[in-house]
């Protein structure tokens, strides 16, 4: 007696053909090929325009006397005293704000870290100078702090040397004397507030009970500090670094607004040298060669920030 298998029953369902993953690969990536296009014109053909304006003697007053020159600019970049100074006065600028306002960030951060009445507001107001518009806020300490005749600065000072019986104060002109501390301060002031916010985003990521037991082992406020709270930072603080020094570096609205890179070029940077070198002195490709060399510095300052935000991240995955 033989039995009769119904197979409709066990055979497996039908295999549908897949696409193939080249196709299917275009299909995910395909909306976003215009906003590549869109990025590729506005960002990489000016670059690739300046690479090859930097290889040419162009002076716009000799029109006629456009050639290519090869890599001579560059040499001019590196060997021109100008220049030098100018890369000298924009490491001075950078590390200084940056280091100050890492240092300053911390400390606000540890501060919003802890619960008081009024944080919220307290967070606002500490955040506000970081909104301000570079040219407003430069503006601002330019003339509402540092005027010699109707400056905050000299209206305290005034006031003080008043209130022990002085009839005023001496007159400082605080831009002309102390040209590289103004633009400092003035920066400081717009980039405490994006390194506290890092910061406190730190804090706030710290694991609750690894702090408690350090509570409960009798561990002072500043031994917690030292030997947990910073380590647990170090990646954070690495990353402000990096992001302050990108953007520091490429300081032109402070300068420009405040000093004007004098008296004698002590403020001048590399933003603002090449700005001159370009519009007072009409040497294109000087100041071409001079851009390249910055966007390049640049470009490797944000590798390592890049890495560093990867770091966190990967870290944050882990846990």
């Amino acid at each position: 007696m033989t039995t009769l298998i119904d197979t409709s029953r066990t055979a497996p369902p039908p295999v549908r053909p897949r696409p193939s993953t080249a196709l299917s690969t275009w299909r995910r990536r395909g909306p976003l090929l215009p906003a590549l296009i869109f990025t590729v014109i506005v960002t990489q053909l000016p670059f690739v325009a300046t690479l090859v304006i930097s290889t040419l003697q162009w002076n716009v007053l000799r029109p006629g006397d456009r050639h290519f020159t090869g890599l001579s600019n560059y040499g001019i970049v590196f060997t021109d005293g100008r220049l030098r100074a100018a890369v000298l006065n924009t490491a001075v600028l950078t590390a200084s704000v940056v280091v100050i306002s890492v240092v300053l960030g911390l400390g606000l951060a540890l501060l919003l870290d802890r619960r008081f009445p009024g944080r919220g507001l307290a967070r606002t107001l500490l955040i506000a100078p970081f909104l301000v518009m570079p040219v407003a806020a430069a503006l601002l300490w330019k003339h509402a702090v540092y005027n010699p005749d109707y400056g905050l600065l000299n209206g305290t000072l005034n006031a003080v040397y008043q209130f022990f019986g002085a009839d005023h104060g001496p007159t400082v002109d605080w831009v002309s004397n102390f040209p590289m501390p103004a633009v400092v301060i003035s920066l400081v002031w717009q980039w405490t507030p994006f390194m506290m916010l890092i910061l406190l985003a730190g804090l706030q990521a710290q694991p609750g009970d690894v702090l408690e037991a350090a509570r409960v082992d009798g561990a002072s406020a500043l031994q917690t500090f030292r030997h947990i709270t910073l380590p647990h930072l170090r990646q954070y603080i690495e990353l402000g670094v990096l992001l302050g020094t990108i953007y520091v570096v490429q300081t032109f609205d402070a300068v420009y607004t405040i000093t004007q890179g004098g008296p004698g070029s002590r403020t001048t940077n590399l933003p603002y040298e090449i700005y001159l070198t370009m519009f007072r002195k009409y040497e294109y490709g000087e100041a071409a060669a001079a851009g390249v060399v910055v966007v390049l510095g640049s470009i490797v300052i944000a590798t390592f920030a890049l890495r560093t935000i990867a770091s966190l991240f990967r870290e944050e995955v882990s846990r």
